[in-house]
């Protein structure tokens, strides 16, 4: 089951954006991502989670008149919003993420989030953050590159080293390599075709891709 999740953080207004949310079998807000939802999506959610803090008026009207579940956690909670949706996301079966408005704002926020990817990632479902010229996600077997050729990708490693690396369809290949974590090689790689593959054998791999013509743009994860 593929689902979305939209938070409240920076959003842009784009066709392939409004696609992906359209098109996932369940939608979920974090809290204030409900009030995104509203104005770049103008389909509502199917549930949203959190404190509700950054609910307005407007948008706890548009969702009570969507008949949108609502789930209410405590405003003092150890875990934040978009966590609360992942996990909601996992025990409904999820098979695929999609995360809006997760990049931006407060760069600890921020930086959570990317980390919040690691969650899914071991439970063996690939979650991506997604905005209008770039998607990152995790990889820790294999996974595929789709999109114009020289657009940049970044391999971030999330452990304190990936073993194993193999890369086919970047311009600066690696071969049965390592990244550490503590190192910033695998920054600014870029593809030299339409189509590029990462294989690893041990570790926790970001993938970062800048998207240049966005409407063109494939994101596919085997």
């Amino acid at each position: 089951m593929n689902v979305a999740i939209i938070t409240n953080g920076e959003m842009r207004e784009h066709a392939r954006l409004r696609a992906l949310w359209d098109t996932a079998d369940l939608r979920i807000a974090a809290n204030g991502g409900a009030v995104n939802a509203r104005r770049y999506f103008a389909r509502a959610p199917d549930v949203v989670i959190g404190d509700l803090d950054s609910l307005d008026d407007a948008t706890r009207a548009w969702c009570v008149a969507q008949r949108v579940e609502i789930i209410v956690h405590p405003r003092e909670k150890d875990q934040t919003d978009l966590e609360l949706a992942l996990d909601l996301a996992l025990v409904r079966g999820a098979t695929a993420i999609t995360l809006f408005g997760a990049l931006g704002g407060r760069f600890d926020q921020t930086l959570a989030n990317v980390f919040l990817l690691i969650k899914p990632a071991r439970a063996g479902v690939v979650a991506r953050i997604v905005d209008a010229d770039v998607e990152a996600w995790v990889v820790w077997e294999r996974t595929i590159i789709e999109g114009r050729i020289s657009e940049r990708v970044s391999l971030i490693p999330l452990t304190e080293r990936v073993e194993g690396i193999v890369t086919r369809g970047l311009r600066y290949p690696l071969q049965n390599e390592s990244l550490y974590i503590d190192a910033a090689r695998g920054i600014s790689n870029e593809l030299i075709a339409p189509r590029a593959e990462i294989t690893l054998a041990r570790g926790l791999l970001l993938v970062v891709h800048s998207i240049q013509n966005q409407t063109s743009q494939v994101f596919r994860d085997l």
